[in-house]
């Protein structure tokens, strides 16, 4: 029996960032099931509405400091509009402040960038018990 695979929108403001998590993220679950599948990357806030919007992913890698509009206004206005899409912060601030704020507008897990591969897998397969 098959499961979906879990539908990821990945916004950060570098490219290589984006690009390093698509890679690994997909080359990690290729052999398992179900798979994590990039759907989209944004570079900005806006970009990250814009896509979540149109993509419907499962679950939605903020980045916090980003142009344009940073990750917490996004996570905000993704909520507001899609409440059951999971929103995993990836950040290099882990101060309780900047913890906090992410949870009042929704943040549904917080992990340090440079975290073990393995503690971002778990925070994205958890949203394919509650979305599958």
């Amino acid at each position: 029996m098959s499961q979906k695979n879990i539908r990821v929108l990945i916004v950060d403001d570098i490219a290589q960032v984006r690009q390093g998590l698509a890679t690994m993220l997909t080359l990690a679950t290729k052999n398992r099931n179900p798979q994590i599948e990039v759907i989209g990357e944004a570079r900005n806030g806006t970009e990250a509405i814009q896509l979540a919007g149109s993509l419907h992913p499962d679950v939605v890698l903020m980045d916090l400091e980003m142009p344009v509009i940073d990750g917490l206004i996004a996570t905000r206005c993704i909520k507001w509009t899609q409440p059951g899409v999971g929103i995993v912060v990836l950040t290099i601030h882990h101060d309780e402040a900047t913890r906090l704020k992410a949870a009042q507008v929704g943040v549904d897990d917080f992990i340090e960038k440079g975290a073990p591969l393995d503690e971002l897998l778990q925070a994205i397969l958890r949203f394919q018990q509650t979305s599958g």
